[in-house]
């Protein structure tokens, strides 16, 4: 651990602050890093946009093929999902809400939920924004999966 320099952190305050040359600032599709299916604990596809530089928040490409859905989950990041294309619903601890493309999908931290692809012939496409490197660098990350169960299973194989 380094001392404290009130010289460096004096330093620090400017009234110029330099654009961040962080890059890219650009990842196309194909540059996409798919997760292992076996990593992911359900038939979704997911994808990483992670060279992207963000230092707050992550973002995946996600396929639910059509008529299943992602496994019961819950992590210490928020998350929302913007419907790209499709329909479904999901399930928030207790609640269940309906959606179509175009809509959001927000899962609040520490929450059981899992999402469903209703339409039998195609698949639902997210984009999905979570806060998991913010949280990552504060060292609060955790993540539980209960597979493809319900929320009461869930919460009886992981109790508080």
């Amino acid at each position: 651990m380094t001392d404290f320099q009130l010289n460096s952190f004096l330093a620090g305050i400017t009234d110029r602050v330099l654009p961040s040359e962080a890059r890219p600032l650009v990842v196309q599709a194909d540059e996409l890093v798919p997760l292992p299916a076996a990593a992911v604990h359900n038939p979704s596809e997911l994808a990483i946009a992670g060279r992207l530089p963000t230092f707050g928040f992550e973002i995946f490409h996600q396929v639910i093929p059509a008529g299943l859905s992602s496994d019961m989950q819950r992590h210490h990041h928020e998350t929302v999902h913007y419907v790209i294309s499709g329909r479904g619903h999901s399930e928030v601890e207790d609640e269940t809400v309906e959606w179509t493309t175009g809509a959001c999908i927000y899962t609040p931290p520490w929450t059981w939920h899992r999402h469903y692809n209703d339409d039998p012939a195609e698949p639902v496409v997210f984009l999905t924004i979570e806060g998991s490197r913010l949280v990552a660098a504060l060292g609060l990350t955790r993540r539980q999966s209960a597979g493809l169960t319900t929320v009461a299973e869930a919460r009886e194989a992981f109790p508080d």
